[in-house]
């Protein structure tokens, strides 16, 4: 069953875009990221143009990380605090990006911009995550191997404005935290993420955060931090498909919690192993499709 959708000015399968949306929102509950990292480039490879997948894609994000966060608000698992430290920095970070977003459009340069940024970052990311990982599991094999301790002092600990968090178990500064949401909401009006696969690990590894708090409290900023996101594309880039939005949200919410409860059943080091290896899957596949030649060398446009 074919639906138009009006913005991206393409036709596309119901239940394609219903079998993504489900895919993504497992993906959410499962890892505490929303998804977008993985929704964007999907969009982009059944036709849907990067400024509407990006504007969209964040849109998305909402609702699946929304229903992934009420079952962690359920097991205690979400620190409202370090949350909402993270959220001041993303709410100004999202404003910055979608102007940085608004211009690169007008310049015309948007998509080619957006897909590097895919390459670079998921690569990075998705390659350190995938080495700590196996470093994890080998500590954990060890005979009498339980995994480290959790470090309790370090460059984190020397800065000013500390605050204690008590649902983490940390007394740290708020500058980390608020520099982590900024950088975070950059990312979110750019590239169409909620930023949970840069957020995660670095929750993890710089702020010291146990992992199954990190998951919860992620999936709280997220949702604030990409409805800001998606409210200020629409206003400014006009780039939000809302029939595209629906049929994504509807598969979204429902694999949401069909993530949240198979991610009880797998330890902390698979969960970053696993999604390690769907984000260096989709940086290459990004890389691939700007390294081969297209069949098409030119394409029309309608100038705006």
């Amino acid at each position: 069953m074919q639906i138009y959708l009006p913005i991206a000015e393409v036709s596309i399968n119901a239940f394609l875009l219903l079998g993504l949306g489900g895919l993504v929102g497992v993906l959410s509950g499962l890892f505490g990221v929303g998804g977008g990292f993985l929704m964007t480039p999907l969009l982009f490879f059944i036709g849907i143009p990067p400024a509407v997948a990006v504007a969209t894609g964040a849109n998305q994000i909402v609702a699946s990380s929304f229903s992934a966060v009420l079952a962690h608000f359920r097991r205690k698992t979400v620190d409202l605090r370090m949350g909402s430290v993270l959220l001041a920095g993303g709410l100004v970070g999202a404003a910055l990006g979608v102007q940085v977003f608004a211009t690169l459009k007008a310049m015309g340069q948007v998509d080619l911009l957006v897909t590097l940024f895919y390459v670079v970052f998921l690569g990075t990311v998705g390659g350190l995550m995938f080495v700590e990982s196996l470093r994890a599991l080998r500590r954990a094999r060890r005979p009498g191997g339980a995994l480290p301790k959790r470090r309790k002092h370090g460059w984190v600990h020397a800065l000013p404005l500390k605050m204690k968090f008590r649902t983490s178990g940390m007394y740290i500064s708020v500058i980390p935290p608020l520099l982590i949401g900024a950088g975070v909401g950059v990312l979110s009006a750019i590239m169409g993420v909620g930023g949970g696969f840069i957020m995660v690990p670095a929750m993890i590894y710089m702020l010291g955060m146990p992992t199954k708090v990190v998951i919860g409290t992620s999936l709280f900023q997220i949702i604030f931090v990409t409805a800001f996101a998606t409210l200020m594309h629409a206003i400014t880039t006009q780039s939000v498909d809302v029939v595209l939005a629906v049929m994504l949200l509807l598969g979204g919410v429902v694999g949401a919690q069909i993530g949240s409860r198979l991610g009880t059943n797998l330890k902390a080091e698979q969960l970053r192993i696993l999604l390690a290896s769907l984000v260096l899957l989709v940086c290459g596949k990004l890389a691939l499709e700007l390294l081969i030649q297209p069949s098409e060398i030119y394409s029309i446009g309608v100038s705006e």
